[in-house]
């Protein structure tokens, strides 16, 4: 600024107006020192608008400022930027705000947030336009503060800014991003997608399940020894399950599980330390199988969860002729892996219900009603002793770890002898409804008869957040041994 230049000048509009070169002198300003820096850092936005001619030059001082060595002169200048959002210029400006997410300083970093917020106010397809802009072509650290703030911002602004247009843009370009993207970015825009009013409809929903099925790539050639392959096709499905409803079928998801997943259940590799991915794909689609719609191989399918089924179901192991255990090794009995055949097998029965009468031949009937006769015998014994250690339990005492441990293994061998009775009446039946042991307990609407029967005394445990690095559920493993007469003799394991 020249020295005989004073504030009082500077703050006179009569005195701009009429003098251009006093706001070009404004602009030189950002190649002065600390206190002219700091005066052009508020003024350049304060006569703007009475410059139009000077509009690409203000906004490039402005810049250069909010990249400035003092962070004092740098908060001021992006303090101002929703000054220059008119017109052609503030998708301009939502681009400078969306690179300057990448600041360190967690003051200027709040202030590039409001600063956004306050222009999306204004025009929220222009600054949108600004944030995909820097995530399709921007630098990692850009692209990755931008999705996060998208995926916690949009869900503060109020109906009259995230309009249907708006929405329909974000989808619109949101499909743009979701072609190349990291598993984690995936979750993210799911959330981000997810929470858009104009997707909670039925439709909405099915738009959503298509696209997570697009990038699950259903149609690709299953490979169970690729980690990458695994954990693309879970986090997708993670994402999907709780799309699904009576209304949006999970049938694609659940033919492609079937078909390849479930035959090589036990080839299945993962990049994710400590999870159980064999019961983690059960989970799945155990979850899903209960909104299955008309399925094209519905036998060929049920035959491939009934055999899955059958390998987790031991036979009873021979006696000798003292009546001890003829065998070295004693079954090893897994009953969540059970629970989650059982209740899919169960769920997809209702759509072929004489699948067991009249699409097995007698003697693999008889060795499979062997199977559930042996595992109902055996459950028995351990509901019993279950509920004998948590009799009279209450509040805190239910918390401990161990008695955790009991609650979840009491739903889940309570559920699979309720889906065994199914199976053991004459035809089977498929009418008992149970809940998931990982989930929490559907409530009844009042004047609805129930149908879920609650399998414990006790609440569920929380359900786990989905994503590939969640804590693995624990699975619960009887202790393995002969069923005799005399079951009564077994004693629950820790």
């Amino acid at each position: 600024f020249p020295e005989y230049c004073t504030i009082s000048h500077l703050c006179c509009l009569s005195f701009l107006l009429q003098h251009k070169d006093a706001y070009q002198a404004i602009l030189d300003g950002v190649k002065g020192g600390a206190k002219e820096k700091r005066l052009a850092a508020q003024f350049i936005p304060k006569f703007f608008k009475h410059f139009p001619e000077l509009a690409d030059s203000a906004i490039n001082a402005q810049l250069d400022l909010c990249e400035d060595e003092d962070v004092s002169i740098r908060r001021q200048a992006i303090k101002e930027l929703p000054q220059f959002a008119t017109g052609d210029n503030l998708p301009r400006v939502a681009d400078i705000l969306t690179q300057l997410l990448q600041s360190d300083d967690s003051a200027e970093f709040n202030l590039v947030n409001n600063a956004l917020l306050s222009i999306f106010k204004m025009d929220a397809k222009g600054t949108l336009g600004g944030l995909f802009s820097q995530i399709l072509q921007g630098e990692d650290i850009v692209r990755e503060r931008a999705i996060k703030f998208l995926s916690t911002k949009l869900k503060t602004l109020p109906e009259e800014v995230m309009t249907k247009e708006v929405e329909e843009f974000i989808l619109t370009e949101s499909k743009k991003v979701l072609e190349d993207v990291t598993g984690e970015e995936f979750v993210l825009f799911m959330k981000i997608l997810s929470g858009l009013k104009s997707l909670q409809t039925v439709s909405g929903r099915q738009q959503l399940v298509e696209l997570v099925a697009e990038q699950a790539d259903l149609e690709q050639t299953f490979n169970p020894s690729d980690p990458d392959c695994v954990d693309r096709l879970l986090q997708c499905t993670r994402q999907a399950v709780p799309l699904f409803s009576k209304n949006v079928h999970s049938t694609k998801f659940v033919t492609y599980f079937c078909e390849h997943v479930l035959p090589n259940l036990s080839s299945l590799t993962t990049p994710v330390e400590g999870l159980d991915i064999q019961l983690e794909v059960l989970k799945l689609l155990a979850e899903m199988s209960s909104f299955c719609g008309d399925m094209e191989k519905l036998e060929s399918n049920l035959k491939k969860l009934f055999d899955k089924l059958l390998e987790y179901m031991p036979l009873p192991p021979e006696e000798a002729e003292n009546g001890e255990n003829a065998g070295n090794e004693e079954p090893k009995l897994q009953f969540s892996y059970v629970e989650c055949l059982l209740y899919s097998f169960h769920q997809l029965g209702r759509k072929l219900p004489d699948f067991l009468t009249a699409k097995l031949n007698a003697e693999k009937l008889k060795d499979f009603k062997i199977r559930l006769q042996y595992f109902a015998r055996g459950l028995q014994v351990y509901i019993r002793q279950l509920r004998l250690a948590l009799q009279g339990k209450t509040g805190e005492a239910l918390k401990t770890e161990e008695n955790k441990i009991k609650v979840v293994a009491l739903k889940i061998t309570n559920n699979i002898n309720v889906l065994i009775k199914d199976l053991f009446h004459i035809p089977p039946s498929y009418k008992s409804t149970v809940t998931l042991s990982w989930k929490p307990v559907q409530k009844a609407d009042a004047g609805q008869k129930r149908t879920t029967e609650d399998t414990t005394s006790s609440s569920p445990p929380k359900k786990s957040p989905a994503g590939p690095k969640r804590d693995a559920r624990q699975i619960y493993n009887p202790p393995s041994g002969k069923y005799s007469s005399n079951l009564g003799s077994f004693s629950y394991g820790k």
